[in-house]
């Protein structure tokens, strides 16, 4: 028998055929260890949402014995995190009782109405949750960006939403107004695994394939949103998603701390993680420090 040729039991193996088999086999384990350790964590993070998700179940309860009506809005660039999330929220929520809403492109009829009135024949009855996979701010990011309104439309959205939001929550309306905020980096590598998962081609738009060109584009009408649409009645909660889970995590305490609702558990944590969770009046001096070191005149 050669050198290069070994005996194992009644057969005789190459010994570069041994080695490349037993490589193989480590790479197998290796990869099984990592699928281990993915499901541990996974169920980890399960875990670690379901006291927030039960206590939803108690929000839910309260706007229907109290016929509140309730608004969540997600918005944020493409892959942020919205839809996870929203998935997250409403995972065990009473779906007699909830409704998701992502509106597509606007048909010939509803462009000649009134901007908001589409978005307000969604809006909820007593004792529902709405939430908004993109809103009526579609107006004050992507489409101003991506050419799909004139100037003029843009100006007169930015000109009245902040008097028709504060006349909503006037009006008994709990809204909340999550952005949630990913970088550069971070968006390019979830693109990427989008294109490459057959699971997730599905997902990857035309518009999408141009977010990482128009990226200052879109920093720059988040910075005007955020200056311009966050009141006092109605503000905007910026939630930091490079992370998902953490993501997720905090966007539900936000939903939950906006509502006092009865039978709260006071074991749950409650506190939103001020590394993830800030207001726009702490995102503002942010980004206009990053606009005076781009060289952008801030007013």
């Amino acid at each position: 028998m050669g050198s290069d040729r070994v005996r194992v039991g009644d057969r005789e193996v190459a010994v570069a055929d041994l080695v490349h088999e037993h490589e193989a086999a480590l790479a197998e384990l290796a990869r099984l260890r990592k699928g281990e350790r993915g499901a541990v964590r996974k169920r980890r993070e399960e875990d670690e949402l379901k006291p927030l998700q039960v206590e939803l179940l108690k929000l839910q309860r309260h706007l229907e014995q109290h016929q509140k009506r309730m608004i969540v809005l997600f918005e944020g660039r493409d892959a942020a995190g919205k839809g996870g999330t929203i998935r997250r929220v409403t995972r065990f929520m009473n779906e007699k009782h909830y409704r998701v809403v992502a509106l597509g492109k606007p048909t010939e009829e509803q462009r000649t109405q009134w901007y908001f009135q589409r978005y307000v024949a969604q809006f909820p009855h007593g004792g529902e949750m709405v939430l908004f996979d993109r809103s009526w701010y579609n107006r004050a990011m992507v489409e101003p960006v991506f050419g799909f309104c004139t100037g003029e439309e843009y100006r007169n959205f930015m000109r009245g939403v902040t008097g028709f939001e504060k006349d909503l929550v006037r009006q008994g309306t709990v809204l909340v107004k999550l952005y949630f905020s990913v970088t550069r980096e971070e968006q390019r590598r979830r693109f990427e695994r989008r294109r490459d998962d057959p699971l997730r081609q599905w997902k990857l738009s035309e518009v999408d394939l141009q977010a990482q060109d128009r990226w200052e584009d879109f920093t720059e009408m988040k910075y005007q949103m955020l200056k311009r649409t966050s009141t006092h009645e109605a503000p905007w909660t910026i939630i930091r998603s490079e992370v998902k889970h953490l993501a997720r995590l905090n966007a539900l305490r936000v939903i939950l701390n906006s509502v006092p609702y009865e039978d709260r558990d006071h074991a749950v944590d409650f506190v939103p993680d001020p590394e993830i969770v800030v207001s726009a009046a702490q995102e503002l001096p942010l980004m206009e420090a990053d606009r005076i070191r781009s060289g952008m005149f801030t007013p």
